[in-house]
């Protein structure tokens, strides 16, 4: 299997194979080729041939990425090429054993999810509120909706009229899995919405907001340009506001308010409450005040 030099003739035949056969996009394997460069530069430290590498090589390899400050996430991505690059080395019977099958992942960090503070919500709601006419009946609707029910963006112009054609407070939201759902609707957002209904066109539309062409719904692209415009207007960086992260808002507000976590699992659609954990650090802060407010130890002064 040769020598130094002719361990890159296989990183060549592994990308060509990810080109033709898999359909790889050029992007793609000019970012496994670095990967796959940046391991074989490693190994020939070593005086081995990128094909070469055992398990020590390789976790040696997973140290070095370390040391040079390398994040969780890209190396992973690098260990995700070198998974491949072996299995296809096995595939092909170019060595006998996969040794990255005992490999394991770099942990990754559970990133903090963002959202906004009330008042910042509150700001965009009233931006939309300012809009004139139909416009802004749509816009706050559409907020008002959002921030109430948590929704993902693609359940929230989906919506059908008929989940409020009968003035319920309560919404039925189809979401992943095509699994159904009950959000409770608070007095704000069914204000918003009978505001909208007054004046929503076409009203023979079967979608709750419809698309500005009158067929279809509003689409996702439209209501993030929407968003953006308000964010401006509330003056709050676009950049910092999408439908994702009002959804965020909506739980991180929710459980800093008191909500239990299983509750706001079931209004947010997830099947697995690990998904859900990821507010805990609003939990974590509201816990710490309430110690700070009512421990009695906390109020002994020093």
């Amino acid at each position: 299997m040769g020598g130094i030099d002719n361990g890159r003739h296989l990183i060549e035949a592994f990308l060509e194979m990810m080109a033709v056969e898999r359909g790889a996009a050029t992007n793609t394997c000019q970012a496994y080729g670095r990967d796959l460069e940046d391991f074989a530069e490693f190994l020939a430290g070593r005086g081995m041939a990128a094909d070469q590498a055992d398990l020590t090589a390789l976790r040696d390899y997973v140290g070095d990425m370390a040391r040079r400050g390398l994040a969780p996430r890209t190396a992973a991505r690098h260990l995700s090429t070198l998974r491949q690059f072996h299995q296809f080395l096995f595939a092909e019977r170019l060595r006998g054993d996969d040794p990255t099958t005992s490999l394991d992942n770099p942990r990754l960090g559970q990133p903090l999810p963002k959202y906004l503070a009330e008042n910042e919500v509150a700001e965009l709601i009233a931006a939309a509120g300012r809009l004139d006419g139909v416009a802004g009946r749509r816009a706050s609707a559409l907020l008002e909706i959002l921030y109430a029910a948590g929704l993902r963006v693609s359940e929230l112009v989906a919506l059908p009229f008929a989940a409020v054609a009968r003035g319920q407070r309560v919404l039925i939201v189809r979401g992943k899995g095509d699994k159904e759902r009950m959000v409770p609707l608070g007095d704000p957002a069914c204000r918003a919405v009978t505001a909208w209904i007054e004046v929503r066109r076409p009203p023979a539309s079967p979608w709750l907001f419809p698309g500005e062409d009158g067929r279809g719904h509003l689409s996702r692209s439209g209501f993030a340009k929407m968003l953006d415009r308000l964010a401006v207007a509330a003056g709050i960086p676009p950049s910092r506001v999408s439908p994702h992260v009002l959804r965020h808002s909506f739980a991180s507000h929710l459980l800093a308010h008191g909500a239990d976590l299983r509750s706001v699992q079931q209004m947010l659609g997830h099947a697995d409450i690990a998904t859900t954990q990821i507010y805990t650090h609003v939990l974590d802060d509201r816990l710490k005040s309430l110690v700070n407010r009512h421990h009695p130890l906390a109020k002994k002064k020093e």
